[in-house]
């Protein structure tokens, strides 16, 4: 059989995506602060994009729409045909106007400022401050801040002796001294090893060596962890109720010293939609307070509207592939807040239930219902919904948190999980501390309700919500 090359024609459907798809795409899962740093480069790399002035929006926004004149026709160019498209005509509601923010001033409403600014001393710096003024030793000072610089957010030591000695290097009887001069500062039980040595700085500063308090934190402090309060009375040679008080001092420790130097900052999220009630319908307003209103800059237009005679073919062929880089990119960013709102509406028809009453009626929902709904592919919905949130009247909740599946109860209706699971942490909260519910017996009070959950299914949920077993939860007195 002889091999051969030849040529043939071949037709065939393909997906490719275009760079202009590509960046659409880009944009739907970026969150608002994100868009609105994007679009500022735009701004700066690309001379045809500007951006409209502040009096120009506001004087837009005063003046009513029947009162706007029309705008006058603009002179085609002879000399150029643009090639294979009518840009201007396909563009040109992008070519004076930019996109109109939707969001009402009443909802635009940020933390006070009082909230946001505050940097408090962090652990590193109290413990450095305290270093300077216990010694004037070099070595000694050396030392410490290598062990402070070793500490984790909650105060702990992460490296052994040995690591900070081969530092210096530095004897490592030394580095155990040093060791000692810092777990006396404040707070107390700070530099510690383990959960152990920090509870026992703690008893031991409050004086109450040989006591059975510390005994508890130095030999049994697993019963006590485990709740095996029985045991512990019974190796310690004490009545319960005789134990109790030397519990109750240590549950007035604090196994995590560091945290009070090291909290969490608060962080405010700027919802991307805003859920207002209009009448007896809720209504989705996209929130685009800060993002840039883009334009095409007039000044540039200007050379693509003049003959070729007076500009050079490189200074057209320029101005046009940045004209059509920012036409695109405006239009672009409208698809993404057309598609945004689109979303937002579906899901609120989806939850009205819980828009109205709250998290006990979310209904469970999937990103395929949302997708049916407005005629666009899954993929899509999911890239709006990331990085993305809504202020509803119940809260400010990730638009994610409306998609979740859902149980069928013995009633013929789906119960959302995120349902079950705010269920099963009322039911906990309820309880008896005394006698505490099994998963077993959170099953049976769920089965009377009409929700029938496997008892592994719940350990999931509350695993999940972080509550811990029964026996852990138990309290004797």
């Amino acid at each position: 059989m002889a091999i051969s090359q030849r040529l043939q024609t071949k037709l065939a459907q393909k997906l490719i995506l275009t760079p202009s798809l590509q960046q659409a795409i880009k944009l739907l899962p970026m969150s608002t602060l994100e868009l609105a740093d994007l679009l500022t480069q735009e701004v700066v790399e690309n001379p045809l994009l500007e951006e409209v002035p502040t009096e120009e929006l506001q004087a837009a926004d005063a003046q009513p729409a029947t009162e706007k004149e029309p705008e006058a026709p603009k002179p085609e160019s002879k000399t150029d045909t643009w090639d294979d498209a009518d840009y201007e005509y396909f563009f040109g509601e992008y070519l004076e106007d930019s996109y109109k923010s939707r969001a009402p001033a009443e909802v635009r409403e940020l933390p006070p400022i009082e909230n946001t600014l505050s940097t408090s001393s962090s652990l590193t710096d109290h413990l450095e401050w305290q270093l300077s003024l216990q010694t004037n030793d070099d070595q000694v000072r050396e030392i410490g801040e290598a062990i402070i610089g070793n500490l984790d957010d909650d105060g702990y030591l992460v490296a052994s002796v040995d690591e900070i000695a081969q530092m210096g290097p530095w004897p490592v009887t030394e580095v155990e001294n040093v060791l000692h001069v810092v777990q006396g500062f404040d707070p107390i039980g700070v530099a510690a090893r383990d959960l152990q040595e920090c509870l026992t700085l703690q008893v031991r500063h409050l004086h109450l060596e040989g006591t059975h308090a510390e005994k508890i934190v130095t030999e049994h402090l697993r019963l006590l962890q485990n709740h095996q309060i029985p045991e512990l009375a019974r190796k310690l040679g004490l009545q319960i109720e005789d134990l109790k008080q030397h519990i109750e001092i240590i549950q007035q420790l604090d196994p995590k010293p560091g945290s009070r130097y090291n909290p969490q900052p608060s962080q405010y999220v700027i919802p991307d939609v805003y859920v207002l009630k209009v009448e007896d319908q809720y209504v989705a307003v996209l929130n685009e307070d800060g993002l840039p209103q883009l334009r095409i800059s007039p000044t540039y237009r200007r050379l693509l509207d003049k003959g070729a005679s007076e500009n050079s073919d490189e200074t057209r062929a320029y101005v046009k592939d940045k004209f059509r880089s920012a036409l695109w990119l405006i239009k672009s960013v409208e698809q993404r807040q057309k598609t945004i709102h689109k979303v937002a509406t579906s899901i609120i028809n989806f939850q009205r239930e819980f828009m109205d009453h709250g998290i006990e009626h979310l209904r469970p929902l999937v990103l395929r219902d949302v997708a049916n709904d407005i005629g666009m592919h899954e993929s899509t919905v999911s890239r709006v919904v990331t990085n993305k949130y809504m202020h509803t009247p119940q809260g400010v909740y990730e638009m994610k948190f409306f998609f979740h599946s859902g149980i069928s109860s013995s009633y013929g209706e789906a119960v959302s999980s995120v349902t079950i699971k705010n269920r099963i942490r009322k039911i906990i909260d309820g309880e008896d501390a005394r006698k505490p519910l099994s998963d077993s017996k959170i099953v049976s009070i769920l089965q009377r309700e009409g929700l029938i959950l496997a008892r592994r299914t719940i350990a999931k949920y509350r695993e999940e919500l972080k509550i811990p077993t029964s026996n852990q939860r138990k309290v004797l007195f």
